[in-house]
């Protein structure tokens, strides 16, 4: 019995540390970040930008997940609480792209097309938020998102130097909602780390500052 405790302790001890540094991640994360996610559109502070994560497509549509946080977005552009939109995805497959499909609705939903500036390198929400800061030049955004995800975002803009509000898109019940809950508690965690190591995105690139002119095309 003795030596069968020494194969399975120590297993069980890396899970519980693990599940302890989860657990104080989120606490953490989410007692800074809370008292900034809004639903409702009356009481959002006012700002420049809103940021648009992406989340998915079906063919040429956006998935549900997608329309919903465009749709919060273009709300808040139409009622004057932003006055541009940063669409940030990814679009690296051709059959997989993610801001040709998130550009055209927000035009096609009556958005400014020198209003909408595209980062198609966001391909995690933590290349978003830095290439948000240093490639954009932003310093103060709403970020558009269902609710699971929005605490991670504001946390890390806020690490990078984005002062940032969430705005909830969330319009009923969503299919994996509970999975991406779950799996959300380990993404913050990763975000944590990240953070701390001052991780850099693969990709940056020229500056589009969105205080000039829009980087929007047709393409």
């Amino acid at each position: 019995m003795k030596k069968n405790k020494k194969f399975i302790l120590p297993p069980i001890i890396l899970c519980l540390i693990a599940i302890v540094i989860v657990w104080i991640a989120n606490n953490n994360v989410q007692s800074r970040t809370e008292d900034v996610i809004y639903s409702n559109l009356n009481k959002m502070p006012k700002t420049k930008v809103a940021i648009i994560f992406g989340a998915g497509i079906n063919g040429d549509k956006p998935s549900r997940y997608l329309k919903d946080r465009l749709d919060a977005g273009i709300s808040l552009y139409k009622n004057n609480i932003v006055d541009k939109i940063l669409l940030s995805g990814d679009n690296g497959r051709d059959e997989h792209n993610e801001l040709i499909i998130m550009k055209l609705y927000c035009y096609e939903n009556g958005v400014d097309t020198n209003k909408i500036y595209v980062d198609y390198a966001g391909f995690d929400s933590y290349s978003t938020m830095y290439r948000a800061k240093h490639i954009f030049k932003v310093d103060t955004a709403i970020l558009v998102s269902q609710k699971y995800h929005l605490n991670r975002c504001i946390y890390i803009g806020d690490k990078l130097g984005v002062k940032s509000y969430g705005y909830s898109a969330d319009q009923g019940v969503y299919k994996g909602y509970k999975y991406y809950t779950f799996r959300e508690k380990l993404s913050i965690t990763k975000a944590v780390f990240d953070v701390l190591r001052d991780r850099k995105p693969k990709y940056l690139g020229k500056t589009v500052d969105v205080n000039g002119l829009s980087n929007y095309t047709k393409e």
